[in-house]
């Protein structure tokens, strides 16, 4: 019996990374890249024009998140699968990623075997999780959750304010400020401002492109 053929979509905002993945996969037996797509707003276009098997997609996208595009997609088609392939390996990234249906996670330091195989795997119905991201979201799921107050306290911190400068951003007290501050180093597992800020960063908890709003 002839083997079935895996339609693929890929989204990825770098051009060169991009058209070396179509490259990559247009010369596989069995897989056809349907489409593809610069941005989270095109990605969204393209998915519901070609309705691929398998959707790779990267998370930190222009216009819309990958995130965003999985959650989007899957609240039309609950079984549109989406391989996460990314140069992030923070536990919150990783946690948002598949807890929007992400069906596996990879990361681009990947081998060609590896992508072929994972995207084999997620036609199927499985899903690929490398042990080094599962021992990471492993200890995500372990971990205790930051409250808004105190996501939103983190993430002035990360922007580098004071205590006086984030009660007046919030509209709160000093008192109250330094409160939230032991309470979400307790729960990040660090000592000082400086460390909550670099695992905020590292581990996806305050994104990116938050910082580039603010210093752009």
């Amino acid at each position: 019996m002839a083997q079935e053929t895996i339609r693929v979509l890929v989204v990825e905002d770098h051009h060169v990374v991009r058209q070396g993945l179509v490259a990559l996969l247009s010369v596989v037996d069995g897989i056809e890249v349907v489409g593809e797509a610069a941005d989270g707003v095109e990605a969204i276009t393209q998915i519901r024009k070609h309705q691929p098997d398998v959707t790779l997609i990267d998370l930190r996208l222009p216009r819309l998140s990958g995130v965003d595009v999985i959650q989007r997609i899957r609240m039309e088609n609950t079984h549109a699968r989406f391989i996460v392939l990314t140069t992030y390996d923070g536990d919150e990234d990783i946690y948002r990623a598949l807890q929007a249906g992400a069906r596996a996670y990879l990361l681009k330091g990947m081998t060609s075997d590896e992508l072929i195989a994972t995207i084999r795997t997620v036609h199927a119905g499985k899903s690929h999780i490398p042990p080094a991201i599962a021992q990471k979201l492993a200890e995500r799921m372990g971990a205790e959750e930051l409250t808004p107050r105190e996501f939103d306290v983190l993430e002035q911190i990360v922007h580098g304010k004071s205590n006086k400068e984030i009660a007046t951003e919030l509209d709160i007290s000093e008192a109250t400020v330094k409160t939230h501050i032991n309470s979400l180093l307790g729960k990040l597992g660090v000592t000082d401002r400086t460390q909550a800020a670099t695992a905020a960063i590292q581990r996806g908890i305050v994104p990116l492109e938050s910082l580039r709003k603010q210093n752009p």
